[in-house]
This record gives C-alpha cells, structure tokens and sequence, in this order.
C-alpha cells in the first residue's frame, strides 16, 4: 500500500470510454487508474469534487466487511491534483462476464450484496472483473452512497430471496463500520444517515430488494 500512497504517478494514457477524466498510470511498475477530482464532471445528485471519495468510500466497506471486491485503492495526490488511485486489475479474458455474472455464484451474489449496501447506482457489466471463478472485483464506485434510493445494477437475480445468517452479520456490521468517523470524513452526515436507515430496513425484511418502479434498475448502457 505504501508504494500506491507514496510513488510517483507516471501517466501513460487516458481510458477514453470512462464519463470523467480516468487515467491509466503506473507506479514503479505496477499499474494504476488515476481518477483526478478536478476531472469529475458535475452531477446534479452529488455534490461536485466529491466522487473520488466515494471510490474510497466503498473500498474501505469492500475491506472492512471481508467483501475484497474493490481492488487496492487510495486518495492521494497525483500529476492533475488529488484523486483516487486504485490498482490495476485485469480481468480474465477467457471468462464471459455476462454469463457468469448472470449465475447464482456465491461471488456474484456476495458483489450482489456490497452494491445493495454501498447503494451503487452504476454496476454494469463492465464495471465486473472476474479474476476467475472464485475471485471477482468490481470497479468505478463513485456513484455510490446517495441519499435517495439509487441501486442500478446487473445483479437482480437473487431479488426477493432471504438473506442468509452471515448476510445478515454483514449488514449488521455495515451499519456499525459506516458510523466511524473514517466515513465521516468522506460522506454528508445526511448520507450516513440515510445508509444507516437502509440497512436497518434491510436487516427488517430480511430479503434481497427488489427492483424500485421509481428509477432505472439497470444503468444505461449495462455494458
């Protein structure tokens, strides 16, 4: 971690399919995305500056939990100012990642319950990185956290089925973990407020959501 926190960025390109300025670097030989805040672009439901945070934000959930879905990330500052860097993680070709994120895999159902909690509002297929079968990562998190209700995602396959014991631990411990002030340094109070509320009300009905009538259940493009 120290080398991701302290070595110099080396830009080597930029990913050119990514909504807000995303850079692909390299630190002492090993690769990074490099996501500047002076690089967000405004959103009408976040406030501005604030989407690297989030990116940190569900990184330290996805550890803290025991999820290890959000590969190694960190805020720092960089070539074009402070930014989240995040360690590169390639994803295994010869896996199909609709097919195998449309299965009832425990890794797929357990990234399943890391979006419920962190409220993502953007897991496309392509934010899916299958390591293999039994490891699986997830990327860009910076639409996340909101206050309203916002889950867009892939993953519905489990919708209405009970949570299992350890589900339910988990929950538990979100709503305990995300009160520290680690997360009040980079959330509103109002958004801690407001994950804190859904997890109650998940650990009250004990099931997986299901889809809302009141926004897109699945992000635009899903790939």
């Amino acid at each position: 971690m120290t080398r991701l926190l302290d070595g110099e960025i080396s830009i080597l390109g930029r990913i050119t399919d990514a909504s807000n300025a995303t850079l692909l670097g390299e630190i002492e030989g090993m690769r990074v995305v490099y996501k500047p805040v002076a690089g967000e672009k405004p959103m009408w439901d976040f406030p501005d500056g604030n989407l690297a945070q989030r990116e940190y934000a569900s990184f330290l959930v996805s550890e803290k939990l025991g999820f290890h879905i959000v590969p190694r990330t960190v805020l720092r500052e960089g070539p074009y100012g402070i930014g989240m860097v995040q360690e590169w993680c390639e994803p295994n070709a010869e896996i199909d990642v609709v097919e195998f994120s449309q299965s009832d895999s425990p890794v797929m159902r357990k990234m399943a319950l890391f979006d419920i909690l962190i409220n993502n509002g953007d897991r496309k297929f392509g934010h899916i990185l299958p390591v293999d079968r039994t490891d699986v990562r997830g990327c860009d998190h910076g639409v996340t956290f909101n206050e309203e209700n916002r889950l867009r995602t892939v993953l519905w396959q489990w919708a209405g089925e009970k949570f299992t014991d350890i589900e339910m631990s988990l929950i538990q411990q979100f709503s305990s973990e995300i009160r520290s002030e680690e997360f009040a340094n980079l959330l509103a109070e109002h958004e801690i407020v407001a994950a804190i509320a859904r997890a109650e009300e998940l650990l009250q009905y004990g099931i997986f959501p299901q889809p809302s009538d009141e926004w897109p259940a699945i992000p635009w493009p899903p790939f």
